[in-house]
């Protein structure tokens, strides 16, 4: 039966394999559209109650509401890896920030039993005025670690991220390579029985994903439970034994990674994306895209926001129907952009050429900030259909792969006679 508001943590180490990690029976969500999240404090509580007997008739200022949550129920086991894949929206984050606790659910509850190590946000906590140095301290701390344990790890913390020599440079200074890769090393060398991920695969470059998807094999090696949410496809069929796919807050489907992959994947994207601005927050609010004829995708982008990034930074990544990225980049690191000092708010235009791509489906993730911080990330948020046909000069169906990539062909006949026997055998 579903209890409403609670969360039981039931934390104890030792466990037998066999036994139950994660228990979610009937977790529901519900959050009121344009209000933050309040956390209360036992003085508001106290307070709250204390003034209740004297307040008059509630006036009736209800808000609209949405579910991120419904009715979520499964069971993972001990030292079992588990994805949880879904749309933008379909609650991925929201069901592992209540597993975290950081936030209480409105229906339903969940057993946890192990210590939990989180990496939802990767960078959360990080003051840019502080060196590398004290921010691993302060970071480590936010999360859990004591200062003993991360004084014994901070070497091999550092040498992870593979900022060494300007570990004591405030990070502010940082690239944002560099900033996300201590963040993740932080996270990432905490002593946990269980462990959930969101999208640590969502920025960095080809190196750091890497050392990112490597750390959650040692995990799985070792026989760690966790929970890893991603939209990248073949990581997620690598690293998972089984999957869970989330639509619209509710569970879909359940099973072999495989097989869950496989039909969140057949699904496809729509062609064009819309949402309201969301208060205090920067939000991707229009995002269209089509294939035109001259070979090459127009893809348009607008965004709204409460601050100025200095500068505008867009960033893409174009992915096959499999979840293989093809091609990405952003607009920080393309010279030939045009981008301005700052903006608020307004349109960004990308052509991508397509003349060496497949005849085929592709989906395009997006995440917007200001170079060092992403501000709005869309998973695979929309599709296209890159044409094809036999007068069309899209790559066709004979090529392996989604790219055709320029070659040369050159033929050097041997010294043969008009029998075909070659000249050195007579």
């Amino acid at each position: 039966m579903a209890v409403p508001g609670t969360l039981k943590a039931a934390l104890r180490a030792g466990f037998d394999m066999s036994e139950i990690a994660i228990s979610c029976r009937g977790i529901s969500k519900r959050y009121t559209i344009g209000e933050r999240e309040r956390y209360r404090t036992l003085r508001d509580t106290l307070m709250s109650a204390f003034r209740s007997p004297f307040r008059g008739q509630a006036r009736s200022t209800e808000r609209p509401t949405v579910w991120a949550l419904r009715d979520v129920s499964f069971q993972v086991r001990a030292g079992e890896v588990v994805g949880i894949i879904g749309r933008n929206g379909a609650g991925k984050s929201t069901l592992l920030k209540v597993l975290s606790r950081i936030t209480e659910p409105t229906l339903g509850e969940a057993e946890i039993h192990g210590r939990v190590g989180s990496l939802l946000e990767v960078g959360t906590g990080f003051h840019p005025e502080l060196t590398g140095r004290d921010n691993v301290f302060l970071n480590g701390a936010i999360l859990g670690m004591s200062k003993a344990e991360i004084a014994r790890k901070f070497d091999e913390i550092v040498a992870f991220a593979e900022v060494t020599e300007f570990i004591d440079t405030p990070v502010k200074r940082y690239s944002s390579g560099m900033y996300m890769r201590l963040a993740f090393a932080v996270a990432a060398h905490l002593d946990t029985e269980i462990l959930l991920v969101d999208e640590v695969l969502a920025v960095g470059d080809a190196e750091f994903q890497k050392k990112c998807l490597g750390r959650m094999n040692e995990a799985a090696r070792g026989g760690r439970t966790v929970l890893f949410v991603s939209h990248s496809m073949p990581a997620m069929q690598r690293l998972c034994s089984r999957g869970i796919l989330l639509k619209k807050g509710r569970i879909e489907m359940a099973g072999e990674m495989s097989a869950v992959a496989a039909h969140y994947l057949s699904e496809g994207a729509d062609t064009a994306y819309s949402a309201d601005p969301i208060p205090g927050r920067v939000t991707i609010t229009q995002v269209s895209t089509r294939w035109l004829p001259d070979q090459h995708i127009d893809l348009q982008v607008a965004f709204e926001g409460p601050i100025t990034l200095r500068p505008p930074v867009l960033g893409f990544v174009i992915e096959d129907r499999w979840g293989n990225r093809v091609f990405g980049t952003n607009s920080r690191f393309d010279p030939h952009h045009g981008q301005p000092a700052s903006m608020k708010s307004g349109d960004i235009r990308i052509q991508i050429a397509t003349e060496n791509l497949r005849a085929d489906t592709y989906y395009i993730s997006l995440w917007l900030g200001d170079g060092h911080t992403d501000f709005a990330v869309l998973e695979r948020v929309v599709s296209v259909d890159v044409g094809g046909g036999e007068d069309s000069n899209s790559v066709g169906a004979y090529y392996i792969g989604s790219v055709k990539l320029p070659t040369r062909w050159q033929y050097e006949p041997g010294n043969e006679l008009s029998g075909g026997v070659p000249a050195s055998l007579i």
